[in-house]
């Protein structure tokens, strides 16, 4: 029989402290100098979660030395409060991060800290405390691995993260089933399995960390990606869709200016409109895309306040006034009550008069817009139905994304790019509402969207 040769978990644990310092260095360095201001708070969290690790581990390595309720007590809910912020860094990775999923970590941790200090005061042994934190540990990890696991579109690094943490998970199974058969009366036990613990423990907690950076790395990566895609639709909508209004405003202009004279009043009034409309159709364009491209570089700044979502919808269907008239459109607005929200009114205001001036370009002479606003208990839900032309089903999916090129005229032959549905659909996401589409082509459209009551 070869002989099993014993580690002392000690050294192991040294190890892991000095492989948890390095880290917390590694990682906050990376985050102050390279990291994107998404990544930022995702490495702040992790690295966070490996400092109070570090900490932990020199006052669980000072036992005996220094008082039990610090070696014990404040090192092991250190000890969760770690994977906390570890786990909440993992799921912040995922495609679809949720505040839900936050909040359930937090009620783990919480009742893991009270039952391991409520099992400590009441007396309870080594052993004991040992399977309860190895339990912890176990269900705090256990949300973000599943999560991880249903996610689609897995590749490689997600993989190799995800089967990191699975092999942890079995790890701490493991040893709480082998303490809890095999009752010890010390935290530090020279035996073949607390050794092949502490190496599994070492040797997961660094290639777990490799995985985390190569995953904050790969979205980065694609964060740039979709930055550069969106930067040449930016330039593609500029090349096209500018470039056609302004071409056609020069022609106009060029052909007034050389024949003035052989043109009647009539003639004249009737070239200055259509001049007047093809430089408003430019003007508009270039708002959109000026007010887009501060929104992708950050330069306009979410400022949410009190505002009567009621006054705003009324302002605005001022503004939209003399477009209906022209075309004889009814402007509807019912309510209820006055509604109080909490939203960046500059924002609010820019969704308002984009889906309005929308549903007045499509919608035929004497037809009639609705708009609509029903509060419930968590979200304000601001509908506006017009019965227009409506939106075929192949336009009305390439809504709200850029990459995907919408082309529809209005009733009376005016250009958009969509451009301005996008704006909305930025404005609306950051005030974390939803917006959507219910439309059949000859029987209008209802742009919806939803605002939370309180921020």
């Amino acid at each position: 029989m070869p002989e099993v040769i014993l580690i002392d978990p000690k050294t192991i644990f040294l190890l892991y402290f000095w492989g948890n310092f390095f880290t917390c260095i590694l990682i906050f360095s990376y985050s102050f100098s390279y990291a994107t201001i998404d990544n930022r708070k995702t490495l702040k969290w992790f690295g966070l979660g490996k400092l109070l690790l570090t900490i932990a581990w020199v006052l669980i390595i000072l036992r005996n030395i220094i008082n039990d309720f610090l070696s014990i007590n404040v090192a092991n809910s250190m000890i969760f409060f770690a994977c906390f912020y570890e786990t909440i860094a993992m799921l912040s990775l995922l495609k679809e991060p949720a505040k839900r999923r936050y909040r359930v970590q937090i009620g783990i941790t919480i009742a893991a800290i009270f039952v391991f200090n409520l099992g400590t005061l009441l007396g309870s042994t080594i052993n004991t405390r040992v399977i309860i934190g190895a339990i912890g540990i176990f269900a705090i990890y256990l949300p973000p691995t599943i999560h991880y696991f249903n996610e689609k579109g897995q590749n490689f690094f997600r993989s190799f993260y995800l089967f990191c943490y699975i092999g942890f998970e079995i790890l701490i199974v493991v040893r709480a089933v082998y303490r809890y058969i095999y009752p010890q009366n010390h935290f530090f036990c020279n035996n073949a399995l607390d050794s092949f613990y502490s190496i599994g423990l070492f040797l997961l907690a660094l290639v777990g960390i490799v995985g985390f950076l190569l995953l904050v790395k790969e979205k980065q990566d694609t964060k740039i990606q979709k930055l550069l895609d969106d930067k040449n639709q930016f330039f593609s909508i500029i090349s096209h869709d500018l470039r056609g209004p302004l071409s056609s405003a020069v022609s106009l202009s060029e052909f007034l200016a050389e024949d003035i004279e052989d043109h009647t009043r009539e003639e004249i009034r009737e070239i200055s409109e259509m001049l007047y409309q093809s430089n408003k159709n430019s003007y508009k364009l270039l708002e959109n895309l000026l007010e887009w491209s501060r929104v992708q570089t950050g330069m306009i700044t979410f400022t949410p306040k009190k505002i009567i979502l009621n006054e705003l919808i009324e302002d605005n269907i001022e503004l939209n006034k003399n477009a209906a008239v022209h075309k004889n459109i009814s402007l509807l607005f019912e309510s209820n009550e006055v509604i109080e929200i909490q939203a960046d009114d500059n924002m609010i205001d820019t969704v308002l008069r984009n889906l309005l001036s929308n549903a007045i370009k499509f919608t035929e002479k004497n037809g009639k817009v609705e708009i609509r606003i029903l509060k419930t208990e968590e979200n304000v839900e601001v509908s506006i139905t017009d019965d227009g032309i409506g939106i075929p089903v192949d336009i009305k999916e390439k809504l709200f994304k850029i990459n995907r090129k919408v082309i529809q005229r209005g009733t009376e032959n005016e250009a958009g790019s969509g451009l301005g549905l996008l704006l909305c659909s930025e404005f609306i996401n950051m005030h974390k509402g939803k917006i959507w589409v219910e439309s059949h082509k000859g029987k209008g459209s209802s742009f919806k969207f939803t605002l939370p009551v309180k921020q």
